[in-house]
């Protein structure tokens, strides 16, 4: 590989990691205030995508209180195979409120996707 190749691969490189931390660095946990309809929706719209469109439950005060949220799997099972009674052994999923700029933004802790929450305004936990 020549030696400009090389350099140009290492400052796109540079490059690349240089912006992936630059918006982090200006997140701070948030929560969010004066929840309504719309920021509840935004929100619900935000986790579902997460889990692939299925519709996942929230409480109405989601992340008005603690800038972590916690989803617990539910029972698995059917009409004609019903769950198994005991505890659920899988760890609940974890997602982070943080404000960015004016920016609301869910972070999904198991990948560190970003999904920005229209409608909703939030200030620093």
């Amino acid at each position: 590989m020549s030696r400009l190749r090389r350099n140009s691969v290492i400052a796109a490189l540079l490059l690349i990691a240089g912006c992936q931390t630059m918006g982090a660095d200006a997140d701070v946990p948030a929560l969010i205030s004066d929840p309504d309809d719309a920021s509840r929706a935004a929100l619900q719209a935000a986790v579902a995508a997460a889990f692939g469109g299925q519709k996942v439950v929230l409480a109405d005060d989601a992340l008005t209180a603690t800038s972590l949220l916690l989803i617990e799997h539910g029972p698995r099972g059917s009409l004609n195979n019903p769950p198994a009674t005991g505890r659920v052994l899988e760890a609940p999923l974890r997602f982070r409120l943080v404000k960015n700029g004016d920016d609301c933004v869910l972070i999904d802790l198991r990948d560190e996707s970003r999904h920005i929450l229209a409608n909703t305004s939030c200030t620093p936990e």
